[in-house]
Formats: C-alpha cells, sequence, structure tokens
C-alpha cells in the first residue's frame, strides 16, 4: 500500500504530517510523493477561520476526483475534528475522518479501511507529545519542534482550545531528544513552535520554563539558529529576554502576534495584554538585543472596532515599525464569544482596514531593508533559481513567511549551507547580494 499525504495550514499541521508519515513507514506503510502512484490519499486540513474552511473544502472536492481510479480518501485535521458530524453526512466521498493528532490509529485503519466508521474523531490525545517517529521533508537543514500542544488562553475569536484541547507541554527530556534526532540529520535550523511556545512546562513544572529549554537546546551540535514562533507578550519575562541575548545560537528574531494596540478591542478579544504592556515588552528587547527583529500578526475588523480604534491601530503601527508584520481581516466563527457579539464589521471596511496597514507596513518594510545595504549577513542557502542566483533568509527572517535574500556566488552552493553575503541593494520584502 502506497499513502499521498497532503498538508493545509500553519507549521504545526506541517508538523504532525511529518509524525503522521514516520508512524506510517515505521509500520512498514510507503510514503509516496506521487498522487498518480498511491493507493490512499489522506488530506491534513485547516479549519481556523473561513478562508482556510474554504480552501480545505475545495481542495478535498478535488482530492475526491481520484476515487475513480479507485483510491481511498482520508481527511484529517483541524476541519475534521471541528466539524466532524457535518462533514460525514456532506460529503460520502470519503472514505474516513480523522481528528487532530490521531495518527497513531492511521496503520490500523488503513488496514481495515473497509470496515472502520467514516468518522474517527476522538478527544485530542495526549499521548501525542510522546516519543514518535517522524519523516523529515526534503529540507531537513530546517525544522520545527512542536514543545506544546493545546491552548488554555481563550481568546474570543479563536476556537483553537475546543480543536486541539487544552495545553500540555512536552517534556523537556523529549524536546531535547527529538532536537539532537533533527541535529543528527543535518537540521541547522529550530523552530520552536506550539499555541504558546511562551507558556511551555507551566503545567508540567509550575513555572515557565522555556528559557531552562533554550539552554539545553543551544547546547546541541550541529543547531546553529533557534526560532521562537507563536509569542505571547505578557509571557515574555526577562529571564527570557536575558536567555535570547546571551546564547548566540538564538536568532534575534521573535513573533508575537499582539492582535491589536487598542485597549479597548484587547479586552473585547480576552487579550491580556494592553497597549502599555506591549510597549514595556518591545522596549525591553530592544533595549537588550538592539538587532532584535520583531514580527507581528494584527487582526483589524473585530466585532466594535471603531474608527478611532482603527486609528490607533495604524498610528501604533507607524510608531513602533515592526520588522515583519501581517495582518487578517477578522473572521467571524461560530462558537465563539466574539461571533455571537452585536456590531459585526461590514467585509468591505475590514478588507479596507487590511489594506491600509498592509500598504503602510510596505514602506516600513522597504526603510528596513535598505538600512541593511552594505552590511554582511549569515544567510542560508534554500534553493537555486533558474537564472543561477541562490535564494535564502537570514536568521531574521521565518521560512515561508518573512523576507529572501536573493544573491550570486562565485562557488556552487548547496541548500542548507549559512554563508556571508554583503547586501547591496534592498526592496520592499527583498534584499539581493553577492557572497563574500
Amino acid at each position: 500500500m502506497k499513502v499521498y499525504m497532503e498538508t493545509l495550514g500553519c507549521p504545526k499541521n506541517f508538523n504532525d504530517t511529518q509524525v503522521a508519515k514516520g508512524i506510517l513507514q515505521e509500520s512498514g506503510i510507503d510514503i509516496t510523493d506521487s498522487i498518480e502512484q498511491s493507493d490512499v490519499i489522506i488530506l491534513n486540513t485547516c479549519g481556523f477561520i473561513n478562508d482556510a474552511k474554504k480552501e480545505s473544502i475545495e481542495r478535498i472536492f478535488e482530492l475526491a476526483e481520484y476515487k475513480v481510479y479507485g483510491k481511498s480518501l482520508i481527511v484529517s485535521g483541524c476541519l475534521s475534528q471541528r466539524y466532524s458530524s457535518d462533514l460525514v453526512l456532506e460529503m460520502p466521498e470519503v472514505d474516513c475522518f480523522l481528528g487532530v493528532n490521531e495518527y497513531k490509529k492511521l496503520p490500523e485503519i488503513l488496514e481495515n479501511l473497509d470496515q472502520v466508521s467514516k468518522n474517527q474523531v476522538m478527544e485530542c490525545p495526549d499521548d501525542i507529545l510522546e516519543k514518535l517517529p517522524r519523516v523529515l521533508e526534503n529540507n531537513p537543514y530546517t525544522a520545527t519542534l512542536k514543545i506544546a500542544e493545546g491552548c488554555d488562553n481563550r481568546c474570543a475569536y479563536c476556537v483553537i482550545p475546543d480543536i486541539r484541547g487544552h495545553f500540555r507541554s512536552k517534556r523537556r527530556e523529549d524536546v531535547i531528544d527529538e532536537a539532537k534526532w533533527l541535529a543528527s540529520r543535518g537540521c541547522k535550523e529550530l523552530i520552536l513552535i506550539a499555541q504558546d511556545v511562551t507558556l511551555y512546562g507551566k503545567d508540567i513544572y509550575g513555572k515557565l520554563a522555556l528559557p531552562e529549554l533554550l539552554k539545553e537546546l543551544c547546547n546541541i551540535n550541529g543547531i546553529r539558529w533557534i526560532r521562537l514562533m507563536y509569542c505571547y507578550e505578557d509571557r515574555i519575562t526577562d529571564e527570557l529576554i536575558e536567555v535570547m541575548a546571551s546564547e548566540e545560537k538564538i536568532c534575534h528574531y521573535i513573533d508575537i502576534p499582539i492582535q491589536h494596540s487598542s485597549d479597548s478591542v484587547l479586552k473585547a478579544m480576552r487579550r491580556r495584554s494592553t497597549e502599555k504592556s506591549i510597549r514595556e515588552t518591545i522596549t525591553k528587547l530592544k533595549s537588550a538585543i538592539p538587532d532584535i527583529h520583531i514580527r507581528t500578526t494584527l487582526i483589524t475588523g473585530f466585532p466594535g472596532e471603531t474608527e478611532e480604534d482603527f486609528e490607533c491601530l495604524l498610528d501604533f503601527v507607524d510608531e513602533i515599525k515592526f520588522d515583519r508584520l501581517g495582518v487578517f481581516a477578522y473572521s467571524q466563527e461560530e462558537n465563539t464569544p466574539a461571533g455571537e457579539m452585536e456590531n459585526q464589521i461590514k467585509q468591505d471596511i475590514k478588507d479596507q482596514r487590511v489594506d491600509a496597514i498592509m500598504r503602510r507596513q510596505l514602506d516600513i518594510s522597504l526603510e528596513g531593508n535598505k538600512q541593511k545595504i552594505g552590511e554582511i549577513l549569515e544567510v542560508l542557502v534554500e534553493e537555486q533559481d533558474e537564472t543561477g542566483s541562490y535564494i535564502g533568509r537570514t536568521k531574521y527572517d521565518a521560512p515561508e513567511i518573512d523576507n529572501s535574500v536573493i544573491f550570486d556566488s562565485q562557488r556552487e552552493l548547496k541548500p542548507g549551507m549559512i554563508v556571508k553575503v554583503k547586501i547591496l541593494d534592498a526592496f520592499d520584502y527583498d534584499l539581493t547580494g553577492m557572497e563574500v
């Protein structure tokens, strides 16, 4: 039997797929990159916001067309977990729906696919935090490292706690073992992920244990960069900042999704941060780590967001000058407090506000990039384009979402190499240069 797996959504989903492939491979099932050669197709879906749900549903129907060739179709992930009973009725084309992190059941399900119930969704298991096999993609030099699952924050707009369950940390020794395994396979960049990376350890060690974990990860041979994603502002402690500043391997980069800057909107969102606390944390980070690059994510058009609230956010973006920024129009989700709120904002207004912020950020990004002209930066090589130039990233950029460096070299380079590049020119979201 050959299985083809496809993934939609966030890096956490891609991490889950790698684990699923590892479980299948360990049980003797072949993994193929060719959908035509497969016997079973598995789609790992996203169901976080409306656009993601639409993309997942459209892809399910596209993949269902392969059933005429005798292939089976399994749908897993967040969409399945969230809408299992509805999907079973509305999508008879799908042979089985599997919930979030139910991948340990896959070998048995595949063996008995004709007899299994279409709906295999269960409670989010805790055993997904145990040591599990994993299959890396074609770029093992960069790998995510999931250190926790679930979320306890209960933001008013978010369904993640209902989909992925309560927050639970992976044991430190298991995290370290996985990181060492990744390093042994050529990984140079570890990207720490969770729904809330900064809460790591609170549930099992009784304290915020991310700083201690980072120190141990920094001792692993072969790892060059360690990157922090999904950090909650109110849990960025002085201890964490000190470790980031003192440990050479930790990238001077941090992802802090603040969502908004208006206190009234933050309160309505059920966020613990305030404009004052966000400012104070950013000031501490920049003071301790002068070259820190801060990525944030914003939501505009949240129910009740006034024009004054929006102008406050726009001015905040202008003043802080985030190095990396993404913004989403609020998505009204069922079974969330925000979804039931009055004063829902029209889609065209939400879209206009998104555009206004991104236009402002375009200028900020270009300004920041121009300041790098003449600098020599370390760049992780990712690929070579059709012209012979190389494309890579600095330690200030996460894969897929941030800036790239396009550069030339007088020697042949391979993906995963980290080289020094002199920056010669700058654009809105990219840099160009030459290896030195």
